[in-house]
């Protein structure tokens, strides 16, 4: 990808992330990257190319965050780095600001996309039956549905004692 691609991917993550998908224009994605609109339409085709992209680079995130957990054999462990995924998404404003996108594009467009956490839902149904919990697929995707709501909160109140949660959740996994 060239620097001026990027410069129209992280403008276009800002405004969208910012203003929303549906009311931001190219022409705006453009000014904020100091580059022609025509330069958009060449490298993305349109605003849906541009979005695509966008989400791409989300799966390709999505796939080194969940990489380390997937290939750890020790089921504890496993629930230990998926908590502690969250909290590192967070503290680096950059990669806060791609992930706060990612939820905002699912609301706006109404779709999950939840082929992208399956490497991540299937290591956890595999550590919770190591573990011998009793119903290991409804507690994995219980505490996806937790960490997914922990992002959400945070994303949409910046104050939202994030940690405390995720160190009650370590508790009550006897982490």
């Amino acid at each position: 990808m060239t620097e001026k691609q990027e410069k129209i991917l992280t403008a276009a993550l800002e405004l969208f992330a910012q203003e929303g998908y549906k009311v931001t224009s190219t022409s705006k994605v453009a000014r904020q990257a100091a580059v022609s609109e025509g330069l958009i339409f060449r490298h993305f085709k349109n605003k849906e190319g541009l979005l695509d992209a966008i989400m791409k680079e989300g799966e390709k995130r999505a796939k080194l965050l969940f990489a380390d957990i997937v290939l750890e054999t020790d089921p504890k462990t496993v629930i230990l780095k998926t908590l502690e995924m969250g909290i590192k998404t967070v503290q680096n404003q950059s990669e806060s600001n791609f992930w706060k996108l990612q939820y905002k594009i699912k609301w706006e467009l109404e779709e999950y996309n939840a082929h992208k956490v399956e490497p991540l839902l299937y290591a956890l149904v595999r550590a919770f039956e190591k573990l011998n919990y009793p119903e290991p697929e409804f507690e994995a995707n219980s505490l996806m549905i937790l960490i997914d709501g922990l992002a959400m909160r945070y994303f949409l109140d910046q104050q939202f004692e994030i940690d405390g949660q995720i160190e009650f959740l370590k508790r009550k996994y006897n982490l």
